[in-house]
């Protein structure tokens, strides 16, 4: 199943051929790499205004995306523990791999995350862990709506989008400016949100390595892993700013 394209996914926009998405990808590392020369004799740009819009815009396709995965994953009756693709052109089939193309689109929309962090001379900010995190969803998402838009990866996807709702909303609220410093106490536990979500993901990838179920061992092994990689990027940062940063 791995290896086939799944024929409903396989024709949509950005999914029909690796080329776009490989496009894209150059595109955000040329920009990361070329980006703060360009920017070196200009001045930083606030960018107010289109920062706010853009984070509302984010929270609002972060919880169209979560209600949708948990909707829709409990009308079809979905197992946490083992669901396999539903490659039918039912309707909740059909819903469920049009959510998981939006999921997939949201991380081309979120490479603007860095975008308005270099026009914003925050360069500071795009750290390998940034990069690498926003750089790699792209093939990960790629591969999962074009192979098995359903199924396990539902999971990953209705977690992370009700992470990100906090994630941007956190973003709207520090984009107003210092005034709102003292609502903003609670970015650590932002952090920890995020990484027990990837132990979350973790436990339920690697438990489908060790059980029979109908869900390719590729995918679930290159979540695992990449999950693992992810868990201990953000650990090095929760311990850089929250633990060493305090001492």
């Amino acid at each position: 199943v791995f290896c086939f394209p799944d024929p409903r996914t396989d024709p949509w926009p950005l999914v029909y051929s690796p080329l776009p998405v490989t496009l894209v990808f150059i595109s955000y590392l040329s920009m990361v790499a070329l980006g703060p020369s360009c920017m070196r004799q200009r001045r930083r740009l606030e960018l107010r205004a289109p920062l706010l819009a853009y984070n509302l815009a984010m929270v609002a396709l972060s919880s169209y995306m979560f209600y949708e995965f948990l909707v829709t994953s409990v009308l079809a009756n979905y197992s946490y523990l083992c669901q396999p693709v539903d490659y039918s052109r039912s309707e909740l089939g059909m819903r469920m791999a049009r959510v998981c193309w939006w999921f997939f689109f949201s991380k081309v929309i979120e490479l603007l995350d860095t975008v308005f962090l270099i026009l914003r001379k925050k360069q500071e900010q795009v750290t390998f862990l940034h990069v690498y995190h926003h750089g790699s969803m792209l093939f990960n998402w790629w591969s999962g709506v074009k192979y098995v838009p359903g199924g396990q990866a539902f999971f990953i996807g209705m977690l992370n989008s009700f992470v990100h709702i906090f994630m941007y909303g956190y973003y709207t609220l520090a984009g107003l400016g210092p005034r709102m410093r003292r609502y903003l106490w609670w970015k650590r536990y932002l952090t920890i949100l995020q990484l027990c979500q990837f132990v979350a993901i973790a436990a339920h990838s690697s438990y489908n390595l060790f059980t029979e179920c109908p869900f390719p061992d590729g995918f679930n092994t290159a979540v695992f892993l990449y999950i693992l990689s992810l868990l201990a990027l953000f650990l090095r940062f929760y311990y850089r700013t929250y633990v060493r940063g305090k001492q």
